[in-house]
């Protein structure tokens, strides 16, 4: 493990659906909102990266900003261009040289931040992340690895949306790098690791399932306990779930609907009469506790693994607190090594 040394973070201010103002919220939070210890001892600085005059204004809706500036816990690095989501993101990332994005991850390629966090366009952010950042030596692609809530706490859906054509050798690494990710966040010495599939049994699932499962199964490297099927992965069948990104992608797009319908269907059924009302009254704190289990918020965003440098995607749609976790998931992140772990794996 690494010592236990400040982290740098720069942010990408002008990403997301609500930037920059959330995401300069989620920054001061960073700081501010409750927290094991002190983030003062853990965060050096949080740069936050965009246009100046847009990010000055957010700072000024916020009390608790003049005080971070001062004291050179927050600073703001101009960035004058803004990649869109919908600009293709090779030709973003090579012509907008002076964008938010750019910027930041050159930041953490030249060593001035030590990880990167944006809810900005995905495909610029993966785009970046191989072609300024770099991937570690050996790795054949870097994968998305959020984690998504289970009945048994959570697990790591690797990939989510970074590759989604991948062949077999791919996946096995995606099966290690998701190992060594969920041992040390976790505490978890030999984390269970399965592949997403159509079945239970060995010969099941499409081509590339079929030539990974065996692969899978004599990697010394990894517990592998077989297939999960989609209908049992919220109740917590694996630790690690493998895939390409296509079906990863697809899995937590599911999840996020199921969870915004389910909590929809909860909030009619409370409120469709005088009895419901009362009922609603009297277990709204446990339905509350519960349903903050299968929060995507509350794990931050996804770390794009197997780069020389920490690269984390949040939700485009990502408001203060999932900004706030996303950096609070750097520090821990950084402070466990991950990044040579894998590399020293792979």
């Amino acid at each position: 493990m690494a010592d236990k040394q400040k982290v740098r973070i720069a942010v990408d201010a002008m990403g997301g659906d609500h930037a920059p103002g959330e995401i300069v919220r989620g920054a001061v939070e960073a700081f501010t909102a409750g927290a094991e210890g002190d983030p003062r001892d853990q965060i050096e600085k949080i740069f936050l990266v965009g246009q100046r005059a847009r990010i000055e204004e957010s700072c000024r809706d916020l009390t608790e900003t003049s005080g971070l500036l001062s004291d050179g816990l927050l600073e703001i690095v101009d960035a004058s261009e803004i990649i869109e989501m919908a600009e293709p993101p090779v030709a973003a990332i090579m012509q907008k040289r002076d964008s938010s994005i750019v910027k930041a991850m050159q930041m953490v390629r030249n060593g001035e931040a030590d990880a990167y966090v944006s809810a900005g366009s995905t495909g610029a952010n993966l785009v970046g992340g191989q072609t300024i950042i770099g991937r570690v030596k050996g790795v054949e692609r870097a994968p998305l690895a959020p984690f998504i809530p289970t009945e048994k706490g959570a697990s790591i859906l690797i990939d989510c949306g970074a590759n989604v054509d991948a062949r077999s050798s791919a996946l096995v690494q995606f099966a290690k790098m998701g190992s060594i990710y969920y041992r040390n966040t976790m505490g978890k010495e030999k984390p269970t690791v399965a592949i997403i599939n159509i079945g239970a049994e060995e010969e099941k699932g499409n081509a590339l399932v079929k030539e990974t499962f065996p692969l899978l199964k004599e990697c010394p490297d990894i517990n592998f306990i077989g297939s999960a099927e989609a209908r049992d992965i919220p109740a917590g069948v694996a630790d690690v779930l493998v895939c390409e990104a296509f079906t990863g992608n697809v899995v937590l797009k599911m999840y996020e609907g199921v969870g915004r319908t389910a909590l929809h269907m909860l909030k009619q059924g409370f409120t469709r009469n005088l009895r419901s009302k009362i009922g609603a009254a009297l277990a709204l704190p446990s339905v509350k506790e519960s349903l903050k289990m299968f929060d995507l918020k509350q794990y931050g965003g996804a770390p794009m693994l197997g780069l020389k440098g920490l690269v984390v995607k949040t939700h485009g749609s990502a408001e203060a607190v999932e900004v706030r976790n996303s950096i609070r998931q750097c520090v821990d992140f950084y402070r466990q090594d991950i990044g040579k772990q894998i590399e020293a794996c792979l």
